[in-house]
């Protein structure tokens, strides 16, 4: 009798401290793959959000700020912000990627379909971007393996914390689960304000960063995804094909609609744009594109490159964790 006391309670206690382990999991921040269920205080906010762990997503990467936003679509059919994080490295400057090895984080507008998920990733869990586009490929870009990933290291990726893959990972794998086909990705170098827009005027990459906002503006209005194509070796916007008209990356572009709404935001931000920079001195331009991530302060693109825009990992209790060992493959992190 007593030894089956003894065994009972020797079960009980070993299967408190299961409980127990799988808690610590969920709540504290253990690491559980590609498996791990969204965390229940982020269900219990889309909830108040009026958004479901399988309605749609959208992703929008900011390289200046290094930020990581992720939207959701709520019962109406409109995006909304469900939660912000801080991207823990991307390598190379401000700009669009052009090259194989060339260090560069992409910029534009990709999409993530189920197979681009990838729950063995050395990096703990990724997902491939999409580089390069048909934007991309049209201006003969080259380059492959651009991921979001784990691991805080980077070599042309988007690199976040472990335990922050993991919930972008939970949340792509669920909107896949709930039917969305792909989602969409749009990587911008800086927030499309007109403020941000008059520091970079002088830059060689300002078109580029035009058309991006084109794109930018339009979701900002809608709150829903833009119709996305590549035609004269240029993005276009919700372009209105006629039936059984498709495009062509290096092809002529059809009419592109711009409501009313769209062309007075446009109006409004090129006027603000031409105001600030009225007010601004030859220092308030580039060189200085960017701050560094460690004073804060402004500095110029090369500084910032020398940085690696990386911020030291951390776990979700606050605790600095060590980088792992990156693996290079032709430049970039698989």
């Amino acid at each position: 009798m007593l030894v089956r006391r003894w065994m009972t309670a020797a079960l009980l206690a070993a299967s408190l401290m299961t409980v127990s382990a799988c808690q610590k999991g969920a709540d504290l921040g253990d690491l559980m793959g590609a498996n791990a269920p969204v965390p229940a205080a982020l269900v219990a906010d889309m909830k108040t959000k009026d958004m479901s762990v399988k309605s749609p997503m959208l992703v929008r990467l900011f390289k200046e700020e290094s930020e990581l936003e992720v939207w959701k679509q709520t019962s109406n059919g409109e995006y909304a912000l469900l939660k912000t994080y801080s991207i823990c490295a991307w390598s190379g400057k401000l700009g669009p990627k052009k090259a194989a090895g060339d260090r560069q984080a992409p910029e534009g507008f990709y999409t993530v379909t189920p197979g681009q998920l990838n729950p063995d990733s050395q990096h703990h869990l990724a997902f491939n971007i999409g580089y390069p586009n048909k934007y991309d490929q049209a201006n003969g870009a080259t380059g492959e393996h651009l991921m979001v990933h784990g691991s805080c290291n980077s070599s042309g990726c988007y690199a976040m914390d472990d335990w922050q893959v993991e919930e972008l990972y939970a949340l792509a794998r669920d909107s896949f689960a709930g039917g969305q086909r792909s989602f969409q990705i749009q990587a911008m170098p800086f927030r499309m304000t007109p403020r941000n827009m008059a520091r970079h005027r002088q830059s060689d990459h300002y078109a580029f960063w035009k058309m991006l906002k084109e794109g930018s503006d339009r979701f900002e209005l809608t709150k829903k995804p833009p119709v996305v194509g590549a035609c004269e070796k240029r993005y276009v916007f919700d372009p209105k094909l006629a039936e059984g008209q498709t495009l062509s990356p290096a092809g002529a572009c059809p009419p592109v609609a711009e409501s009313a709404e769209v062309a007075s935001k446009r109006l409004a931000d090129e006027a603000e744009e031409e105001r600030i920079v009225a007010e601004m001195t030859p220092t308030d331009f580039a060189p200085i594109s960017t701050f560094s991530y460690k004073t804060g302060a402004p500095i110029t693109a090369d500084a910032y490159a020398a940085e690696q825009h990386r911020r030291p990992g951390f776990d979700r209790l606050g605790k600095p964790i060590a980088a792992k060992k990156q693996t290079v493959f032709d430049g970039f992190l698989k």
